[in-house]
Formats: C-alpha cells, structure tokens, sequence
C-alpha cells in the first residue's frame, strides 16, 4: 500500500533552510534567578520548529539565586557539540553586566554581537567592607569602553525599564527582544514560544517587555547616539553609611522556613521566629546587601534601599 506523507510549504521552506545553514551560537550568562535559562529553552525550542538540530549546555545547580549561571544554545544542519569554544559565539547576551564583560572573549571579534543589561549586581563580599557605597573590586569598564571593544553591541537598562512594565523580571524578554532582531524568525512566533515558559499571568507583560527589546534595538541602530546614550544612564549612586535608608519586606505565606536567609546573612540580623517564619530581628546591622534577597528559593524576601532626601540632592 502506497502512503504519501503531505508537508506544508512553510515546514517544507523551514528544513531547506535547516539543510544549508551553518551553526549559529548563542551564549547566555548571568546570576541565578535572572531568567537565563528561559531564553535557552525559548531559542532552544524555536530553532528546533525551525528544523535546526540543537544542542544545549548549561550550568546552574547549586548557583540558585545569585550565583553564576550559563547557557550555551548551538543549532544548524549538524551539530556535534554542545558548548561553544572561545571567540566562537555568534550572540552573547548578558542578564548581568560584570557576566557579560567576564565572557567576551567567547564572542566573535569580527562579527560577534554583544546584548547587555547595564545593571550590577556587586556581592558583598566584593567589597572591602560591607557598608553600601564600600570601595568594590566590580569590574569598573563602562558601557562606552566595551561597546567600542566590540563589532556589534547594545546595553541598556533592561531592569528599569521590566521595572516600569512592572516586573523586574522580565528583563530577560526585554533582552531576548533584542536577540530576535539578529535572528530570521517572526515576531509572532517568538511571542507563542516565550508565552510556553513564562510563569502564568505574567503573558500580558512578558509580551510587552518583547515588543520593547525589538524597539529599542531598531531605534539604536538608526540613532547610535540614542544607543550610548541609554546605555549611561543607569549608574547606581555612590552612597556613604547613614545616606541609605534600607526596609527589608518579607512575605510570611512565601516564606517555608529553609533557614538559608539566616545562615547567609553577613550581619546575622536575620532569624526564624515561633512560626518558623524569617524575620528581621535588628533592622540597624542591616546594611541592604540583598545577599538574601538574591538566595531566597521563594522569593519571599524583597530588599529596598532608598537614598536619604539630604543624599539625593
């Protein structure tokens, strides 16, 4: 018995171009809870549907929140390995801004292009005290010096603007708005494929913080100076000891009692009260140093530091 098998010509069009494409590489870095690994699994998916065979390595394990985290996404015709060697990464997109400087030496020098997010997250223990404003050990280039570095580039603050979508972390579409611009696939696509892996109720956003990395990227690329210009624009203020005013939220229904907020506490000013609920329990030894903010597996410790009014003039 004869069967014939009938293929789409979009599906048809999408293995012709899998067939005769090269291997593309896209590197993600950034610290645990930032997102880096649902931009993998985004390009990871839409590139199979796409008919590329895909590889992909990551390292995140005991990194949680806050710790170091990396992706590699290979996909073409043939792929035989799952990581990408130095100076061989087509994209490198950064959730972290001393991450992304650490790696760019992975990226192409000639054609390599380079997506950041300008925020800093300086752990305490990168600073000669613990005191918000202590002189840091961070990387100190600024997005001008690394854009010139590189052949293709683009920073921005893409916390501040998920953070006037409303949620900060959806950072991470803003920047795999950006990434859709080097890539030939619809902007519709993306969309169906990002709403597969973001948390439920969270679409509407996610789909607006997309749609805002593409736009950025387009204006950047017909006004270069608007570019460099939005790249500056966040730099967290220098602050001395007593012109910070640091509140500590936490959210007891979150809040399971894993104790990892009280044994990673700097200043141990943290503890687990009758209810096994963590607490603040002396609010002046707490520096805002968001060491537990960041290792929180629930998401239940919220820290905000707030320049005093005298310090903000």
């Amino acid at each position: 018995m004869r069967t014939e098998t009938t293929v789409d010509a979009p599906a048809a069009a999408s293995k012709a171009e899998a067939a005769l494409s090269p291997t593309r590489n896209v590197l993600i870095v950034g610290v645990g809870g930032q997102g880096v690994i649902m931009i993998s699994k985004v390009m990871a998916l839409i590139s199979q549907r796409h008919g590329f065979e895909v590889k992909q390595s990551e390292v995140h394990g005991m990194a949680k929140r806050g710790g170091i985290v990396f992706s590699h996404v290979r996909f073409g015709s043939k792929v035989w390995s799952p990581t990408i060697a130095k100076g061989d990464a087509d994209v490198l997109i950064a959730l972290e801004w001393a991450e992304g400087l650490r790696w760019l030496d992975y990226l192409k020098p000639e054609t390599g292009v380079f997506i950041s997010d300008t925020r800093k997250i300086v752990p305490p223990f990168a600073c000669r005290n613990r005191q918000f404003g202590a002189e840091s050990t961070y990387a100190k280039e600024t997005p001008r010096e690394i854009l010139a570095r590189v052949s293709n580039g683009y920073a921005l603050d893409a916390t501040g603007m998920a953070e006037t979508l409303g949620n900060t972390r959806a950072a991470n579409t803003i920047l795999l708005g950006m990434l859709s611009t080097t890539l030939d696939y619809g902007e519709e696509e993306w969309l169906s494929v990002i709403e597969m892996f973001v948390p439920k109720g969270t679409e509407v956003i996610n789909r607006q913080a997309f749609l805002d990395g593409r736009a950025w990227v387009e204006r950047a690329r017909h006004d270069p100076a608007f570019g460099l210009a939005d790249a500056e624009a966040y730099e967290p203020p220098v602050l001395k000891p007593g012109e910070l005013e640091v509140s500590l939220d936490i959210e007891a229904a979150w809040c399971k009692g894993c104790d990892i907020c009280v044994k990673v506490c700097p200043e141990r000013c943290l503890k687990l009260d009758d209810k096994n609920i963590a607490t603040l329990k002396d609010p002046a030894a707490c520096t805002g140093c968001r060491v537990c903010e960041w290792l929180c597996p629930d998401f239940a410790i919220r820290v905000t530091r707030t320049p005093m009014p005298q310090a903000a003039e």
